[in-house]
């Protein structure tokens, strides 16, 4: 492909657009699970507890953890999108995609010292 058609792909911007999507798409795969593991609750009692008997492995904490960060991205990518298309352009947007990266990254460390 030409390098000029692909040089917007190292921009901040749309890499924080790649992962509010990625992030997306991450969620929506979570999904079935949490609803499976609902669906335990209300059909056995017994099944979900050891569902939950399970989810306190440390392997899990730390997938847990990276479903925060997943909700943090994908909240924060979310409120980036609407104050893009809602308000005039700013020279700082760049900064604020960092900004939300690295709050998303302490929200999801946050949970997981609390979880382990």
């Amino acid at each position: 492909m030409n390098r000029t058609r692909l040089a917007h792909r190292g921009n901040l911007l749309w890499l924080a657009a790649l992962v509010h999507r990625l992030s997306g798409l991450a969620l929506a795969a979570f999904l079935p699970l949490h609803f499976w593991a609902l669906g335990l609750a209300i059909d056995r009692e017994t099944r979900f507890e050891d569902f939950l008997r399970w989810t306190d492995a440390w392997f899990v904490k730390l997938v847990e953890a990276g479903l925060v960060f997943l909700l943090a991205v994908h909240l924060l990518g979310g409120v980036r999108v609407l104050i893009i298309e809602n308000f005039a352009w700013r020279a700082g947007q760049k900064q604020l995609a960092t900004v939300a990266a690295g709050i998303s990254a302490v929200i999801a460390l946050v949970f997981l010292v609390r979880a382990l």
